[in-house]
């Protein structure tokens, strides 16, 4: 578990360094996630070495979630004044997320339906 540990917060680490390079135009977090994604996907991690740390920290998730509801709360007038704007951002960007999801999910179907007909 400690060594899973250590290979994660490496990476978020790592994230951070290279988002520091970038001028912080793709959060260090999104970053070592990418990164430690593909060197799980290339094999120079193992899966069992990251995995007991990882099911801890996603069994616990309730805890992240905490510093976001109070910033929400501290922040609640600040908020309120932007509100419609918020709604409309979030109402777009799941209409936007809905079709790309349908689009992809169509075209992996028709990918499949290929194969099975050619094969």
């Amino acid at each position: 578990m400690i060594k899973g540990l250590f290979f994660i917060l490496l990476f978020y680490f790592l994230g951070e360094v290279c988002s520091v390079l970038v001028n912080g135009f793709i959060p260090g977090s999104v970053i070592g996630m990418i990164l430690l994604f593909l060197c799980l996907f290339f094999k120079l991690i193992k899966p069992d070495m990251v995995r007991d740390a990882a099911t801890v920290i996603t069994k616990n998730m309730a805890v992240f979630f905490v510093p976001p509801a109070v910033g929400l709360m501290a922040y609640a007038e600040v908020i309120s004044k932007s509100i419609w704007a918020i709604a409309l951002a979030i109402i777009v960007s799941t209409v936007l997320t809905i079709i790309a999801v349908a689009l992809v999910q169509e075209n992996m179907e028709k990918r499949q339906k290929s194969k099975r007909v050619n094969g």
